[in-house]
């Protein structure tokens, strides 16, 4: 019986017409609503490109900054600006374009790129955290356990275990039968849409590709809720005021941080998108992909003294320079 149904689907579907390309709507149609999003999405990526580039740069250029923290730091900024960079210039085409199209391959390209970026940022956080819990909770093992070299081994490890998660992933969905239609209601390629307009239902994939994203959020996040668990423990047990105040100006900027990402990426992520409306899907989308990598230099900045003296000392040399 197995064998006569797949017979029959295949001869069912040789007239069908696969699709070569979608058409990935964005936010608005209207021509005064497109320059109005146009615009305001070009200078909030402008921004994150100067903000995100500007710490790398202060961290590179800056001895003072040459500790793992810092290290951390930088190279989360260097991966903030690929990740706001894999969805926005496309966006920015797409408004600007009247049929909005894109490729089968570059869909899915984009797809492992974005989702990608995302799981390395969420490994970041995690060993920021990690950092954040040795130098609080343990300040005199902090110097040999978190050494440059294991520091470096740790950004190797974010970096390459977030670009092997998703290659299974893409390859299960891309193998999906796309016969038609082929519009996506979204401004990226993602999970939500592309199963819905697969011609057959895959209940199997989908319920694979929900655990993988649940797996790829929680693990990580509860490595940071346990790290940051350890260490308010720890600062409430500092019997100065100063102390405390200053471990918890060390870290509020990274809780901050976490909230922002991790709370748009369980609502979106966590349950499946079908659930929610294509609206919702995308304001959310938007906020962790592109308002959180434009906020994060300013919430790092603003409450770090270090950080703010070698933006200074950055500045002094650009304009003594120019």
């Amino acid at each position: 019986m197995g064998m006569r149904m797949e017979f029959a689907f295949g001869s069912k579907n040789s007239s069908i017409h696969f699709v070569t390309e979608f058409i990935l709507l964005g936010f608005s149609n209207q021509g005064e609503m497109q320059s109005f999003f146009f615009c305001s999405i070009l200078i909030l990526y402008l921004l994150t490109l100067l903000g995100n580039g500007t710490i790398v740069c202060a961290v590179r250029w800056d001895q003072r900054l040459h500790t793992p923290m810092y290290i951390f730091l930088g190279n989360f900024a260097f991966l903030e600006i690929w990740y706001v960079s894999s969805t926005i210039p496309n966006m920015l085409v797409n408004i600007l374009s009247e049929n909005k199209t894109i490729s089968f391959s570059a869909c899915f390209l984009q797809f492992y790129f974005f989702f990608s970026l995302g799981t390395t940022e969420c490994f970041f956080l995690s060993a920021m955290a990690y950092d954040r819990y040795l130098a609080i909770c343990r300040p005199l093992h902090y110097p040999s356990i978190m050494t440059r070299k294991f520091c470096v081994i740790l950004i190797c490890i974010c970096w390459v275990t977030g670009f092997l998660c998703y290659p299974v992933p893409i390859v299960l969905i891309s193998q999906l039968p796309f016969c038609g239609p082929n519009i996506i209601d979204h401004f990226v390629c993602d999970p939500g849409p592309l199963f819905a307009l697969s011609c057959v239902p895959a209940p199997s994939t989908e319920l694979l590709c929900y655990t993988f994203n649940s797996m790829i959020i929680f693990g990580p996040f509860f490595c940071i809720l346990g790290s940051y668990t350890l260490v308010l423990r720890a600062v409430f047990r500092v019997p100065s005021g100063a102390g405390r105040t200053k471990a918890f100006s060390t870290c509020g900027s990274h809780l901050v941080v976490v909230s922002l990402f991790y709370g748009t990426l369980m609502v979106m992520y966590v349950s499946p998108t079908s659930g929610n409306p294509a609206g919702m899907q995308k304001i959310v989308t938007l906020i962790y992909s592109a308002l959180t990598p434009l906020l994060n230099p300013l919430i790092y900045t603003l409450r770090n003294k270090e950080m703010k003296n070698a933006l200074k000392k950055l500045l002094k040399l650009t304009t003594i320079q120019n």
